[in-house]
Formats: structure tokens, C-alpha cells, sequence
């Protein structure tokens, strides 16, 4: 039985190469491999990668068998290409692919042409669009519920502006879940606790935050509720509210705010372990 709660397992993927982290390809998927191995390997979801990084991922990963998530860069008919190299790739395992929604007009169009790019190439793996929360977002998360896949919000980066409001987060999560639409999230969601970055000034959002708000949108929550829920700072009483959350009430939770994906392992394992929300192995 694995000593990871049914929260947090494979709750964080590896985004190593992404930014601010930056590991080159290399460390990257050795560390990975070495995260697999750990005791802790449960709270680890798939590799992340994009497809342009493909070729090389595969030489990297041997005969692996290395579970990966691709990013693609070129929008829909970037989607087959990526496919059809990772299937040729013995060390790769495919677990899904993230497309981001190109800048455009009718979002909601766009998005179809990405499920039909999906449809056409891959068969049992996940799906995540990326719509971002301007302009007709929540028209395109209608196309994405219609196909049965899932959605993608960006909590940060290395820009002030790609932080969203508690009050855009929770409008997200709603929409989401009103339509039956699972989601992860990217960027800037490293700790558990919504926080002040002393270094930047930038406000992070905080995983528990996220997992909380979900369960409490599921409970029937208001928007005020789930913002002040999104905006809560407070380490002792946000870990304590996880703490009561039984194991079936956590793993439907789970099964809508499915993962983010983060440059570190080791800090979400670290606010975890700090916590005492999971054992320290």
C-alpha cells in the first residue's frame, strides 16, 4: 500500500525543465528516474516535456520506460507529429499531451480544431487545452467538455501578469466543474501555501489552496467562499482542514484537480513533510 494519501498521489508532475528550473534534458530525466525510485515516488506524476525536446528525450530515456506528458509548441497540427514519434520511441511511454490555445478570435473554434487534431491520433490519453481565462475562454472549455478532455490553467511564471487573481482562479474551477471538465495547473504553484515570493513580490497560489477550493466547489461553495478559501495564508489552519478530508473525499477531489506541474519535486515533498500531511521517507 503506498505511503503517499490518496491527495497528493502522482498530484505533482515533473516540469524540470521548464522554467525558473531549467535542468538540462540530461539531469533532467536522471532525476526524474531517481524521483520514480524514492519512497516519495507515488506523489510523482509524468515527465514533462515539449515536442520539439522529443528526440532527444527518447535517446535519454533508452529503453526506459519513461511516462510522458508533451507540451506542443505548434498548436493543433503539432499534436500528430508528436504522437506518432513518441509511439515509434521504445524508451516512451505517452501519457497525454498539452496544447496551449493560440492568441485568436473565436477561442471556441480553436479548440475544436485541437480535439479534432486529438481525436484523429491518440486513443485512452489525456488531453490538456490550455485556454487561458481572456476573451471567450469558458466557450472553448464548452468544446473541451463536449470531447471528454480536460483543461490546463497557468497559476504563474516569470511575469507578474501570468499570475491570476484568486477571484479568476475560482471562476475557473467553477466553470469547470459545472461543465464536468478536469484540470491541472501550471507554473508557479510550487509550495503548498499561498505566499508572497520575498524575491520577486509576486503572489503564489498554493496547492492545498487549489485542492481545498476544488473540494469545496464540489461541496457547493459560493465564489466569495472558494476566493477567500484561494486567498488564505494561514499554514496551521489550511493544513488542518486537509487533514480532515477522509480518503473518499479526497480522491474526488483528485479526480477533477488532476495535477500541476512544477520545475521542483522537492519543494512540494518538502511543505508536504513540513506539514506532517505525509510522512517524511
Amino acid at each position: 500500500m503506498s505511503t503517499v494519501p490518496a491527495l497528493y498521489r502522482h498530484l505533482v508532475d515533473d516540469a524540470a525543465m521548464f522554467p525558473p528550473g531549467n535542468l538540462p534534458l540530461t539531469e533532467a530525466v536522471t532525476a526524474h528516474r531517481a524521483h520514480r525510485a524514492a519512497p516519495y515516488a507515488d506523489l510523482v506524476g509524468t515527465f514533462i516535456c515539449t515536442d520539439e525536446d522529443l528526440p532527444k528525450i527518447a535517446e535519454a530515456a533508452g529503453d526506459g520506460p519513461l511516462r510522458i506528458s508533451v507540451v506542443i509548441t505548434g498548436g493543433a497540427g503539432g499534436i500528430e507529429p508528436a504522437v506518432r514519434w513518441a509511439e515509434r520511441s521504445p524508451g516512451l511511454e505517452l501519457a497525454g499531451v498539452e496544447v496551449r490555445l493560440r492568441d485568436e478570435g473565436d477561442l471556441a473554434r480553436n479548440a475544436l480544431r485541437v480535439v479534432r487534431a486529438a481525436e484523429d491520433c491518440l486513443d485512452d490519453q489525456a488531453v490538456y487545452v490550455e485556454t487561458g481565462l481572456d476573451g471567450a475562454w469558458e466557450h472553448a472549455l464548452g468544446a473541451i467538455a463536449d470531447a471528454g478532455y480536460a483543461a490546463k490553467l497557468r497559476t504563474g511564471g516569470l511575469d507578474a501578469h501570468l499570475f491570476p487573481s484568486a477571484d479568476q482562479v475560482a471562476t475557473f474551477i467553477t466553470r469547470c466543474l459545472d461543465v464536468e471538465v478536469p484540470f491541472k495547473c501550471t507554473a508557479g504553484l510550487h509550495n503548498a501555501i499561498r505566499h508572497t515570493d520575498p524575491a520577486t513580490g509576486f503572489e503564489h497560489h498554493g496547492f492545498l489552496n487549489v485542492l481545498l477550493a476544488t473540494r469545496a466547489s464540489l461541496d457547493g461553495a459560493s465564489h466569495d467562499e472558494l476566493v477567500q478559501l484561494l486567498s488564505w495564508d494561514d499554514t496551521l489552519e489550511l493544513a488542518e482542514r486537509v487533514r480532515e478530508l477522509t480518503e473518499d473525499r479526497a480522491a474526488s477531489t483528485r479526480r477533477w484537480f488532476t495535477s500541476f506541474g512544477s520545475c521542483s519535486i522537492s519543494e512540494p515533498l518538502h511543505d508536504l513533510t513540513a506539514l506532517n500531511l505525509m510522512e517524511e521517507l
